[in-house]
């Protein structure tokens, strides 16, 4: 199996061309699944005993955009637990498993999952489609990425992109395109559900895009003080830039010289919130907040949501508008500081 990606950092559009960008990508994400492993002869694939599409998923934004697409139509199990981080997490044989018998496996991609090669690889299932969520997104470098900012790389990565595409609701919107094609072709009877599942989301997704664009542009100064920098498509959309603690790799390390170096840049830009994330040790932010009198705020990268959050009902909207009141308080502390 293969598939195509785009390697170059999207430039800045408006508005309007970023809709009509992600409404222009509908055929491409069909003729891509079309060339997906998988396809079945006459006979379609399998469903449960409830006849319903089986999928796979690997983190939760994969889990969202599947259940939100499928509806009715899917049973949709996520592979990463709820409230485990995700960069360090491996499949167990008993995924491997789970994977002979579904119809379809959505992971990110992009170098997000490190271990989706060998896990595919292994896979005796010959009728089952894998689509990488992100083939049709724009990636950021991650050299390209840091030479926006004000600091030299640092810490350990993925690979050669930012993986953490879905930050940008128009990427997700892409995203959401790619499973929509992928389960109309599995599942054609459906279809018409799934391109209307598909169109309410997008407009999900464009609303939240114009709510960031307004809520986010009347600042001056526009740093973030986060946890890892997982933040490199939510900044680039939104004019944003973020400082990392740690790497675009959640579980690296800021060494002393890189503390010493963030605790001057949050004096030099009047930095007055420091981001931490639920899933990985505070302990750093608390350090540097405490050392600079910031206070700190939770900021989610929404690769995992704990299980207490999926059962009150957040899912990725609800985050990502908790995010961005979040990052405006930031950002008003920052600009009349």
């Amino acid at each position: 199996m293969s598939s195509e990606r785009i390697f170059k950092k999207r430039p800045k559009e408006r508005p309007a061309k970023a809709l009509a960008r992600v409404t222009g990508l509908v055929l491409a994400s069909i003729l891509a699944v079309s060339g997906l492993s998988g396809c079945k002869a006459a006979g379609g694939w399998g469903k449960d005993a409830e006849g319903k599409v089986k999928v796979m998923t690997t983190i939760y934004p994969m889990y969202d955009f599947a259940k939100r697409i499928g509806g009715e139509f899917v049973s949709v199990e996520m592979m990463v637990p709820a409230g485990t981080e995700p960069h360090a997490w491996e499949p167990s044989s008993k995924d491997m498993l789970k994977l002979e018998s579904a119809d379809l496996f959505v992971y990110n991609g992009a170098g997000m999952e490190l271990w989706v090669d060998d896990l595919i690889k292994g896979v005796q299932n010959k009728d089952l489609v894998v689509l990488e969520a992100s083939e049709n997104v724009e990636l950021i470098r991650l050299d390209e990425d840091h030479e926006d900012e004000d600091h030299d790389e640092h810490g350990h990565h993925h690979g050669e992109f930012d993986p953490h595409v879905w930050l940008s609701p128009l990427n997700a919107a892409i995203e959401m395109e790619s499973i929509a094609a992928a389960l109309s072709k599995i599942d054609p009877d459906h279809a018409s559900e799934y391109s209307k599942n598909l169109e309410e989301a997008r407009a999900l997704c464009q609303e939240l895009d114009n709510e960031m664009r307004d809520g986010l542009s009347g600042f001056e100064s526009k740093y973030l003080v986060v946890a890892h920098e997982a933040y490199g498509y939510l900044c680039q959309e939104y004019g944003l830039t973020q400082i990392g603690i740690e790497g675009v790799s959640a579980e690296s390390e800021p060494d002393a010289a890189r503390m010493r170096e963030i605790i001057d840049l949050v004096n030099e830009y009047g930095i007055t919130c420091i981001f931490f994330e639920e899933l990985v040790s505070p302990k750093v932010a608390e350090t540097i907040a405490k050392e600079t009198g910031c206070e700190t705020q939770s900021l989610s990268p929404l690769d995992g949501l704990s299980q207490e959050e999926m059962d009150a009902g957040s899912d990725y909207f609800s985050v990502q508008k908790e995010n961005l009141a979040a990052i405006i308080a930031a950002l008003e502390g920052e600009n009349n500081g």
